[in-house]
């Protein structure tokens, strides 16, 4: 009798240790990464430039994390500019003082000072990125966040065979921060970009640029996942691979219903993860991403930046009988292909049907779009070379945003420390008006200041987005800090409450942190301020935000420690 009992105490004994064992590696897990921030000699375009980077490298280091996992992020400013850096998306749940924009969440890094991020990666699952949220850095200071599924959790679609990351971004050959700079001496629009890249490349189509290409395998057979990003600082794109099809299942690290498509649309910020199988004839195929233009009379960018998908079998190691092999090319939409771009914004849906808030206690009507500041008394004709003598600016509800430079707004919100901010941005347009029409000139110049909006925590909120046609109606991809919002709705013209609410989806709208608002359209949002401190809302176009379009959230503490922001850190850098 003994031999029975002793063989159930050993089968218990290894039950337990696989359930402690399946345990412990269900735990979240704590990831440390030392960021430098430095210059670097990078050669595109057949020239070498100073580029300030992250740990030398171009694009950044990617971060890999599982939904539930903490990151600590230690950043060293060894560079001559100040930096911030910002992990967009993140939803960093009472952990805002590591959000990251400049003066709004925290004073900048100075040359030679150092900051450690902290926060939870908490419900979010797919591709989100990080990037410096300091004057024009980004254009260079740039890399993917990977968020895997928790240990023994997986994805709602077929494993993939391979992950590739493909970062979109804009290339100057010049210093970013000159451009900007001279931009914002003389009031006119900066100078645009020479060529766009893929993972830091721009592609066998720009001069010097050939040997580089990105090369992304693929074999027969095969459904890989694309974690495309556009990182690029001032353009939404379009991206294609030649001959083959592109499944969406996920955007902004959130998963979505499964749509098919052969063109993709990425506004600046925003991330869409896509399947691809190996179904063609082996051989080369180009991915290649061009601009989509939607503003009017403006110059712009209108190259192209490939990458190259490559069979496996057709491999060739740079033989000569290879570079003789040209890749198959996409037809990409035309630049001011607005409709393509509507239809792909449009497709998007969550995997599920979800919780939409249906009653609202914040009601806001924000119109976006651009203006023009009357040259200043004082200032000289050189600093005013926008139109007709004029300066560019930009603004939400006719208010331009200043930032403050001596203390960021969160630290001026918790600290109850007047003259920083006021809380009195408008809840609606000061002047309603035909927004899309023929608009007044009277209405082309804004008001400036540093002014936020207050929510009560849990407050249900909604924001309809307008576009303007004040200088030239244009895609805006407007992001959203600290929280996701479901898109409701998306048309043209005017939003009309008594016939735009019919067309709301309150099933299954897409969750994402950064919306399209159509060129001459409107967008409208819904989210529940759950996540208390100071959140920039702003378009992702750094031209604009530099112009002053943004406004930001300042969302009240609730009841108890988990509704309440985390103090401030012992490091958060001072001004």
């Amino acid at each position: 009798m003994e031999a029975p009992s002793s063989i159930l105490l050993l089968g218990l004994c290894l039950l337990f240790a696989s359930s402690a064992m399946t345990s412990t590696l269900a735990e979240p897990k704590a990831h440390h990464h030392e960021f430098v921030v430095q210059a670097t000699p990078v050669k595109r375009l057949c020239k070498t430039h100073n580029s300030i980077t992250v740990n030398g490298q171009f694009p950044g280091p990617t971060l890999e994390v599982n939904n539930g996992d903490t990151l600590v992020v230690k950043v060293t400013n060894k560079g001559r500019y100040n930096v911030t850096i910002h992990w967009h998306g993140i939803r960093q749940m009472r952990t805002g003082w590591a959000d990251g924009p400049e003066f709004v969440t925290q004073c900048p890094i100075r040359p030679g000072g150092s900051y450690t991020y902290r926060f939870t990666v908490q419900g979010q699952e797919g591709t989100l990125w990080w990037h410096a949220h300091s004057s024009w850095l980004r254009a260079t200071v740039y890399g993917a966040i990977i968020i895997h599924p928790k240990q023994g959790d997986s994805y709602p679609f077929p494993k993939p065979n391979r992950q590739e990351t493909l970062l979109l971004g804009e290339w100057w050959d010049a210093n970013p921060i000159d451009v900007v700079r001279q931009a914002t001496r003389t009031g006119a629009a900066p100078n645009v970009s020479n060529a766009y890249t893929i993972n830091g490349q721009p592609g066998g189509l720009y001069n010097c640029s050939s040997k580089g290409t990105v090369i992304v395998p693929i074999d027969s057979g095969e459904t890989n996942l694309l974690r495309v990003v556009n990182a690029a600082l001032n353009q939404p794109l379009f991206f294609s691979v030649a001959n083959h099809k592109l499944t969406v299942v996920g955007a902004d690290a959130s998963y979505t219903k499964p749509f098919t498509t052969k063109v993709l649309m990425l506004g600046p910020g925003q991330t869409t993860d896509v399947l691809i199988s190996g179904d063609q004839q082996p051989t080369r195929y180009y991915m290649a991403a061009h601009a989509y233009f939607s503003a009017q009379n403006a110059p712009f960018d209108n190259t192209t930046t490939t990458a190259i998908l490559e069979y496996k079998s057709v491999r060739c190691n740079n033989t000569t009988s290879c570079k003789k092999s040209k890749p198959i090319m996409p037809q990409l939409p035309a630049f001011n292909d607005t409709n393509t771009a509507e239809v792909f914004t449009r497709s998007f849906r969550s995997p599920r049907k979800v919780e939409v808030p249906t009653e609202i206690d914040e009601n806001l009507f924000f119109t976006i779009g651009l203006g023009l500041n009357k040259c200043p008394k004082h200032f000289r004709s050189r600093r005013c070379q926008g139109p007709n003598g004029t300066r560019f600016a930009a603004s939400m509800n006719n208010v331009s945003f200043v930032l403050p430079n001596n203390m960021s707004i969160l630290q001026a919100y918790q600290q109850n420390i007047p003259g920083v901010y006021t809380s009195d941005f408008p809840a609606n347009p000061p002047k309603k008006f035909d927004y899309t029409g023929n608009v007044s000139r009277s209405l082309w110049q804004p008001s400036f200041g540093t002014k936020g909006y207050k929510l009560k925590y849990g407050s249900r909120v909604q924001v309809v987005l307008q576009d303007t046609n004040i200088v030239t109606p244009e895609n805006h991809p407007i992001h959203l800090h600290g929280y996701d919002f479901y898109i409701l709705a998306q048309g043209f013209g005017n939003f009309n409450a008594k016939t735009d609410t019919k067309k709301f989806n309150l099933v299954d709208p897409p969750l994402r942190n950064t919306v399209s608002v159509p060129a001459n359209g409107w967008a409208v949002i819904r989210f529940v301020a759950d996540n208390p401190g100071a959140w920039l809302l702003h378009c992702h176009l750094d031209v604009h935000i530099n112009w002053g379009l943004g406004m930001f959230f300042l969302v009240d503490n609730g009841v108890g420690e988990l509704q309440t922001i985390e103090p401030p850190p012992a490091d958060l850098p001072r001004c």
